[in-house]
C-alpha cells in the first residue's frame, strides 16, 4: 500500500503541490474563525467550588466581570458625571460609587466610617464597575476600552479583566513578530547546516502548509488558549522538522541506487515510512497524555500539538517529496559547503569510551531528578507581564491606595438569620489579611433603612435565593498567605451554611495549584507508559522502550534542572509543556537512531559497525533539527514581553541543545553497551521477521509440491546456507570462490 501511494505522488508531483496550496484557502478561514481564549483560569474543572461560585456569579447575580476603577485627584462632579457616563457602554451591567450605593439621600457625614474607608484613600475614590459578559469575552474586552476612552489619565482601571484585556493585545502586536523572527532565525540555522540554499525554503515551505493547515483545523475545537496560539507553530516547526530531514538525507541516500530520481524518492518514502511513524506515533502519545489533565488547558495544547505532529509527518510524506523533485534542479544547482562539522572522531571516541559514557549517563540522573523536582514554580500569570502595563499600575495603584489586592466572592443562603450574618461578617473581619468586608445585612446594620438601599445595590448583593459578600484582602493571589486566609475562611463559613462558595481571583488561583499538582504527575507518568509501550510494540522488546525512555527523562531533567541551579522560577504550565516537547524531540531522534542500528544489523553487520552507521547517518539530523527549534525560540525569547512566552521558549531553546547533546555524546554508547540486552529481549533484533506468505503464493507453492522432482533444484534449505552439490560448477561465483581462498 505504501510503495503504491510513494509510487504515485512522485509520479505526479505539480498535481499534489497544487493540491497542497488549495487547501491553505479553507485553512486560512478556519485560522481566522477560531477564537482566542486569554482566561487562563476557565480551564479551571466545573465541579470546584471556585467555578461553581463564578457561575453563579454570572446568574444569577449578573456579575460576570468586576473591575475596579480608582479616580485620583478629581472633584465629586467628575466623578458623577463618568459614573453616569460608564453606565450607559454597553456589555456594562452596573457602575457602583458611593453616592447610589448609599442613596443619594444620605449625607456625607453620615454615611458609615467602614464604607468611607472602602470608597476613599485620600485624594483617591474608586468605584466598582460590573460587566454583562464573562471577563474574557469579546463584549467584556470591548466594553473595558470604551470604559478607557471614556477616564482621564488620573483614572486606573485595575481587576483581573482588566489583565486579560491587556495580555490580548499585547499578544496581538508581538504575535507576528514572534512567527516572522522564529522563521528567519530557523532559515539561519538551515543555511548554515544543510549543503543547499534552496533546500531550507523547500523544508519551510513544506512545514509552514503543515502549520497552517493545523491552526485552520483548530475550527473544529471552537478556542484555543492564547498559549496555544503563541507557541504552537514555533513547536511544530522544531518537533517536526527532523522528519523533513531525515526523509531527504534518505533520499540523498537512495538516489545513486536508481536512474529514475522518482524512483528514488518512492523509496526513500517507503524506508522512511516505518521510523516516521512510529516515532509519530510516540510524539501524539506523549501530547494526548495532556488531556487527562482535569485543568483543560492541557487538552487545548495536547490537542492542537497533537494533530500538528500529524499533520506534518503527514506533509513530509505526501508533499516534500513533490516539493523536492519539482525543485530538484535548482537544489542541485545552489549546493554549497555545509558547516556542520564531522562528528566521525566525536564517535569513536564515544564508542573507545563507552563504558565511560554509560557511566556518566547514570550518574547524571540523581542530581537532575533533585533539581527538577525542587525548581521554583509561579502560579500568578500577571507576574510574567511587563510592569508598565496599565493594568498593572492600576492593579498595583488599588493594593497601595486601598489596601486591596485581592476580592474574595463569597456566596451563601439568603435565609440566614441576622445574628449568623452578624457572627459571619464579625469573624471575616477578624481574619489576618482581611481589610473590609461588604454584604447586604451589613449595610442594613448601619442603620440605613432599606428603602434607601437602591435596587440596583439590592440585585447585586441577593438574587435568586442566594447572597453575596465581598471580602477584600490585602494579599496578593496564588501566595501561600492567600491560600491560609481562603482556608480559615472556608472553615467559618461552614460552620454556618455548609455549601458555601468562595470565587474571584484568589479562591480560583489557589485551586489551579492544587489541581496542576496532581495534573503535571498524572500527565507525565500517563505520557512515559504510553510510549513505552508504543516503542516495545514496535521494536518488539522490553529493554528498548526502558532504555530510550530512560534517556529521554534524562534530557528533561538536567533542562528543568538548570531553573533550580539558576534560582529561576518558571510558570506552571512549563514542566508540562517543556515536558512534552523534549519527549517528542528525543523520542524521534531516539527512534530514528535505533531503528538505523537495528537496519544495519540485520544486513550483518557488527555492533561497533552498526551503530557507527548509525549515528553517523543521525547526527546531522539530529544537530539540524536541534539548531533549529534552538534558533526558533531563542529569537521569541528576544521579542516576547511576556515573561511567560519569554521563559518557556528559553527552556525550549535550551531543552533543544541538551537534547542534542545527550543524542549525541550518550545515546550511541548506551545503545551500544545494551545492544547483547536488546538482542536477547527483542524479537527479530538481528534478524528480519519473516514475511507473511500471501494465499496465492501459499497456493502456487502448493501446486508446485504436486509436480514432478526437478533433477536439479536451486533451491535453498531454510538455514540459508547453500549445498555445495546442487550448485554446477560453472555457475559458481568466481568472487565468492576467490574470496573462499
Amino acid at each position: 500500500m505504501v510503495e503504491k501511494i510513494a509510487n504515485w505522488l512522485t509520479r505526479k508531483p505539480k498535481l499534489v503541490a497544487f493540491i497542497a496550496v488549495l487547501l491553505l484557502i479553507p485553512s486560512a478561514i478556519g485560522y481566522i474563525s477560531t477564537r482566542i481564549n486569554y482566561d487562563i483560569l476557565s480551564y479551571l474543572p466545573e465541579d470546584l467550588p471556585s467555578s461553581q461560585g463564578e457561575k453563579l456569579l454570572e446568574d444569577p447575580f449578573k456579575m460576570a466581570a468586576t473591575s475596579m476603577l480608582v479616580v485620583e485627584d478629581m472633584p465629586a462632579g467628575y466623578t458623577n458625571s463618568l459614573i453616569n457616563e460608564i453606565k450607559e457602554i454597553p456589555g456594562v451591567s452596573n457602575a457602583i460609587w458611593i453616592s447610589n450605593l448609599m442613596g443619594v439621600q444620605i449625607p456625607t457625614d453620615m454615611i458609615p466610617a467602614n464604607f468611607r474607608d472602602m470608597f476613599f484613600s485620600g485624594d483617591a475614590t474608586m468605584m466598582i464597575i460590573q460587566y454583562d459578559h464573562p471577563g474574557a469575552s469579546d463584549e467584556t474586552m470591548e466594553a473595558i476600552e470604551q470604559v478607557r476612552k471614556a477616564c482621564n489619565e488620573k483614572c486606573f482601571l485595575a481587576g483581573f479583566s482588566v489583565v486579560i484585556k491587556d495580555t490580548r493585545d499585547l499578544m496581538d502586536s508581538e504575535l507576528p513578530m514572534f512567527v516572522g523572527l522564529a522563521v528567519l532565525m530557523a532559515l539561519c540555522a538551515m543555511l548554515l547546516t544543510l549543503e543547499s540554499t534552496v533546500l531550507p525554503f523547500i523544508f519551510l515551505a513544506s512545514i509552514g502548509l503543515a502549520v497552517i493547515y493545523n491552526m485552520g483545523t483548530n475550527i473544529f475545537l471552537g478556542e484555543i488558549s492564547y498559549i496555544t496560539k503563541a507557541i504552537a507553530a514555533v513547536l511544530q516547526l522544531g518537533v517536526t522538522m527532523d522528519y523533513s530531514i531525515f526523509l531527504y538525507h534518505r533520499y540523498e541516500e537512495e538516489r545513486p541506487n536508481y536512474e529514475d530520481e522518482r524512483d528514488a524518492m518512492a523509496q526513500a518514502v517507503v524506508a522512511a515510512f516505518r521510523s516516521l511513524s512510529s516515532s509519530c506515533i510516540t510524539t501524539v502519545a506523549g501530547f494526548l497524555a495532556l488531556c487527562v489533565m482535569r485543568l483543560t488547558l492541557g487538552r487545548d495544547i495536547g490537542i492542537v500539538m497533537a494533530k500538528g505532529v500529524v499533520l506534518g509527518v503527514a506533509t513530509v510524506i505526501l508533499v516534500l517529496p513533490s516539493l523536492v523533485l519539482i525543485f530538484d534542479k535548482q537544489i542541485a544547482k545552489h549546493k554549497h559547503k555545509s558547516l556542520m562539522p564531522s562528528f566521525d572522531k566525536v564517535n569513536s571516541f564515544i564508542l573507545r569510551h563507552n563504558k565511560a559514557m554509560m557511566v556518566l549517563f547514570i550518574l547524571l540522573f540523581i542530581p537532575s531528578y533533585y533539581a527538577q523536582s525542587h525548581a521554583g514554580i509561579y502560579y500568578k500569570l500577571d507576574e510574567s507581564l511587563p510592569r508598565d502595563l496599565p493594568s498593572i499600575v492600576s492593579n498595583e495603584k488599588l493594593k497601595n491606595d486601598f489596601d486591596m489586592a485581592t476580592s474574595h466572592f463569597i456566596v451563601l443562603r439568603d435565609d440566614l438569620t441576622p445574628a449568623e450574618m452578624s457572627d459571619i461578617e464579625n469573624r471575616m473581619e477578624e481574619v489576618k489579611g482581611v481589610t473590609s468586608v461588604v454584604s447586604y445585612h451589613k449595610m442594613l446594620g448601619t442603620g440605613i433603612p432599606d428603602f434607601f438601599i437602591p435596587d440596583a445595590v439590592k440585585d447585586m448583593l441577593k438574587q435568586g435565593g442566594y447572597q453575596l459578600m465581598m471580602v477584600n484582602s490585602s494579599y496578593s493571589p496564588a501566595t501561600d498567605a492567600v491560600a491560609n486566609q481562603l482556608d480559615e475562611m472556608n472553615a467559618i463559613l461552614h460552620e454556618y451554611d455548609e455549601n458555601a462558595m468562595i470565587t474571584g481571583e484568589g479562591a480560583m488561583y489557589r485551586d489551579l495549584i492544587d489541581t496542576t499538582a496532581v495534573d503535571f504527575v498524572v500527565a507525565n507518568y500517563l505520557s512515559i507508559a504510553c510510549i513505552f509501550l508504543i516503542v516495545a510494540w514496535t521494536f518488539k522488546s522490553i529493554a528498548i522502550p526502558a532504555v530510550l525512555v530512560a534517556t529521554i527523562e534524562l534530557a528533561i531533567f538536567l533542562n528543568q534542572g538548570l531553573s533550580y541551579f539558576t534560582g529561576a522560577s518558571t510558570a506552571f504550565i512549563a514542566p508540562t509543556i517543556i515536558s512534552c516537547v523534549q519527549l517528542g524531540a528525543t523520542v524521534d531522534y531516539a527512534i530514528l537512531m535505533t531503528s538505523r542500528f537495528q537496519e544495519e544489523l540485520q544486513s550483518g553487520k557488527s555492533r561497533k559497525e552498526a551503530i557507527r552507521i548509525a549515528a553517523d547517518s543521525a547526527d546531522s539530523s539530529i544537530v539540524t533539527s536541534a539548531l533549529v527549534l534552538f534558533c526558533a525560540t531563542l529569537g521569541v525569547s528576544f521579542v516576547s514581553s511576556i515573561d511567560l512566552i519569554g521563559d518557556l521558549c528559553i527552556m525550549l531553546a535550551r531543552g533543544a541543545l541538551i537534547s542534542a547533546f545527550v543524542c549525541l555524546f550518550i545515546m550511541p554508547a548506551v545503545l551500544y553497551v545494551c545492544e547483547p540486552v536488546f538482542n536477547k529481549t527483542t524479537l527479530h533484533w538481528r534478524t528480519p521477521a519473516p514475511k507473511k506468505e500471501s494465499r496465492t503464493a501459499k497456493a502456487l507453492k502448493s501446486a508446485a509440491g504436486k509436480l514432478p522432482a526437478r533433477k536439479e533444484q536451486d533451491t535453498l534449505p531454510e538455514n540459508g546456507e547453500a549445498q555445495p552439490e546442487t550448485v554446477p560448477e560453472a555457475e559458481k561465483d568466481p568472487e565468492r570462490d576467490t574470496a573462499d581462498v
